[in-house]
Parts: structure tokens; C-alpha cells; sequence
């Protein structure tokens, strides 16, 4: 499963079945766009992209420009993914 595969499906868990992973899409906004991606939400993502990748992703690494839209979110992803 190719990183953006992966974090669809982690999104689509996380936010619950009105956000299938088909949802998701570069251009896709995300954070004040997504009600339910709530700041309890983003640290589920968080962990579920640690746990799912093998990363670990410091506090000081975490910036609303990463969760801006669906795009953004994954180059963040795979900067941390060695590789």
C-alpha cells in the first residue's frame, strides 16, 4: 500500500464513515474545512499515521500548515517516512 492509500484510510477511520477514503483528494482542505477533524481527531490521525508508518512525529513538528489539505498532509508524511 502506497503512503497516500495509507492515510486515506487512516483519515476515513479517524473522521468515521461519511469520509470514505475516496474522500480524499490533494486539493481536499482539511483543518476548519472538516468539522469533525476536531483537535482530539488530529492526534488520533497522528497516532494511528505513527503507529501505521513507523514514524515518530515530534510536537514541534506539528503545524496547521500540514493539515491544511489532504496534499499537504501527505508531503508531511513522506518527509518523516525513511526512505
Amino acid at each position: 500500500m502506497n503512503h497516500a492509500d495509507a492515510l486515506r484510510k487512516i483519515l476515513s477511520s479517524q473522521l468515521g464513515s461519511a469520509y470514505p477514503p475516496t474522500y480524499f483528494r490533494d486539493e481536499t482542505e482539511l483543518l476548519g474545512h472538516v468539522p469533525e477533524l476536531d483537535s482530539m481527531a488530529v492526534v488520533g490521525v497522528l497516532t494511528a499515521i505513527e503507529d501505521e508508518m513507523g514514524i515518530i512525529i515530534g510536537d514541534d513538528e506539528i503545524s496547521a500548515d500540514a493539515f491544511a489539505t489532504f496534499g499537504s498532509l501527505l508531503e508531511f508524511v513522506q518527509a518523516k517516512v525513511p526512505g
